[in-house]
């Protein structure tokens, strides 16, 4: 807090893939920012490897005074392309989601995001590969790595079988 008043964060849209350049440029500049980070599964060279990467892909977070904090430089900054406004305003982030962002990261400052036990029956999205987008209904775990999910495509029930990093619970 600074003559009493509290600093807000807000939110940064990066250009793609540099996240850490516009975090690095921005604290050069003397800016406080925050990058949410997260463990995700990838395939490389037909390999399953986790991978650290930004929780928001091309978003960031930076605190900022609206009075007193210099705003000018920020959207010249290499990695920045914009600060995230909401018609005239900039994008004020939830009170308190910094602190729960933070209470989730492990020692190396990698979120340890909650590990959610599907049950057969339970609709869910599909958020990575070539079925990126459908829904369905978890049927089983086929392996640690892997799960069954049942899909609706055009009228037709399809079993497939999908990274287990790669659901979300369908809304």
């Amino acid at each position: 807090m600074e003559n009493g008043r509290e600093k807000k964060w807000y939110l940064i849209y990066s250009k793609p893939r540099q996240e850490t350049a516009a975090k690095l440029n921005l604290e050069r500049q003397g800016y406080e920012t925050y990058l949410p980070v997260v463990r995700q599964p990838r395939r490389r060279l037909g390999r399953r490897v986790a991978v650290v990467g930004p929780m928001f892909p091309r978003y960031l977070f930076i605190r900022l005074d609206s009075e007193t904090d210099n705003w000018g430089p920020i959207r010249s900054t290499i990695g920045v392309s914009t600060l995230v406004k909401f018609g005239q305003r900039p994008a004020e982030a939830p009170a308190g989601l910094m602190e729960i962002l933070r209470s989730r990261e492990d020692e190396n400052g990698i979120q340890v995001l909650p590990t959610d036990d599907y049950r057969r029956g339970s609709r869910i999205r599909i958020t990575d590969g070539g079925l990126t987008g459908y829904e369905g209904i978890f049927l089983a775990r086929n392996s640690r790595d892997r799960i069954v999910v049942l899909l609706d495509i055009m009228g037709k029930h399809a079993r497939t079988s999908v990274d287990s990093g790669a659901i979300e619970p369908a809304g």
